[in-house]
């Protein structure tokens, strides 16, 4: 994002809730789940928050070094012929003050819908992640960890729009000969003007065996009815295609992503990288992302991560990251969600410890 754009608050992806796919629902079942991630953040340069000039070092304790801090129920009932109803209300809190934090402010600002889902797909309605922001996440080499990843370029860019949607409704169809399909709309609520805040969003995926490919667009209003205490109402077009195959062990990523945003700039970001689990416990990924402005490619940025998780327990663990930045021009690409959002001319480089715990 180029110098002298407001910087809003803090924002925090809330992509916790990918992980934790493998949660399985019982018949007419409610569970209660989270993450408590906290990490120590140390950055060579950091953003003054008025001027956008370097303010010098930094060292502090950050919400979330790989995933943001979450706690949610979800639950399902059996309603018979292959047809369930599901629902999920989850929210982001800081792990440093016990605060409500992160994702769009509000008290169940990550995740609060309820769906359908049979045999022909599922249907959702409410506040949920839009199928441009899965299609981002499901070809991105880090996972999107909060620091050092894609979802660092996303939040740079656009803030919280296309992550957490409000008013929205959604259909993902089933798996079909490896292919899957998804198409969100997510309507303003401005009476006698349909097109304030709406926003729209679609998918195409095809997986077999260790190959994935996916490409996804999205397009989004300002204004609306709904406001948030982190801005969701950007507005901009985004466009991606992403890649994946894995080797046994080894998975390698790359994507191309435009964030477009009326009336500013028009970035290209290409990423890729690798992720390698060298023992079942430890876990070692990395990647590159390369963004220039289209509107004046004398505004671009490079920037590297390499993090190395271990897994003290099946619930618990253990991580490193390093990461370092290098912007040109009016580029003010950061390194970090949580600190470090914003960065400033020249190069910046930064470490990340900390502890990561499931329930």
């Amino acid at each position: 994002m180029p110098k002298g754009t407001p910087i809003a608050p803090k924002v925090v992806a809330c992509v916790a809730t990918l992980l934790l796919s493998g949660a399985t629902y019982a018949q007419s079942s409610v569970t209660l789940y989270g993450i408590v991630d906290g990490g120590l953040l140390y950055t060579s340069k950091a953003a003054d928050v008025t001027t956008g000039q370097n303010a010098g070092k930094q060292f502090s304790m950050i919400e979330g070094g790989v995933t943001p801090s979450v706690f949610g129920l979800t639950g399902s009932e059996d309603l018979g012929g292959g047809l369930r109803v599901t629902f999920k209300l989850e929210s982001g809190f800081s792990v440093a003050n016990g605060g409500l934090a992160d994702c769009n402010g509000n008290l169940f600002g990550c995740q609060a819908w309820i769906a359908l889902d049979g045999k022909y797909g599922t249907l959702k309605a409410g506040l949920q992640y839009s199928p441009f922001f899965i299609a981002l996440y499901e070809s991105d080499p880090r996972n999107f960890s909060l620091f050092g990843s894609g979802v660092v370029n996303m939040v740079d860019n656009v803030f919280g729009t296309g992550i957490y949607n409000p008013n929205a409704v959604s259909y993902t169809s089933q798996d079909i000969a490896g292919f899957q399909g998804s198409v969100m709309v997510a309507l303003g609520g401005v009476a006698g003007d349909f097109q304030a805040g709406r926003q729209y969003a679609a998918s195409l995926k095809y997986e077999r065996g260790g190959f994935m490919i996916n490409a996804s667009i999205y397009n989004g209003n300002g204004g609306g009815a709904t406001q948030t205490p982190t801005p969701t109402n950007v507005e901009y077009e985004g466009r991606t295609v992403g890649a994946a195959y894995k080797i046994s062990a080894l998975t390698a990523k790359v994507s191309f992503v435009n964030y477009k945003v009326a009336g500013s700039f028009n970035n290209n970001v290409y990423g890729g990288g690798l992720d390698y689990h060298v023992l079942p416990d430890l876990d070692i990924n990395g990647g590159v992302w390369v963004t220039s402005d289209r509107n004046h490619t004398t505004n671009h940025s490079v920037m590297g991560a390499l993090g190395v998780d271990y897994l003290v327990s099946r619930r618990t663990t253990l991580y490193a990251q390093v990461a370092a930045v290098n912007n040109h021009g009016a580029m003010n690409t950061g390194i970090s969600i949580g600190g470090a959002l914003f960065g400033v001319e020249g190069t910046t480089t930064g470490v990340v410890l900390g502890i990561r715990h499931s329930f």
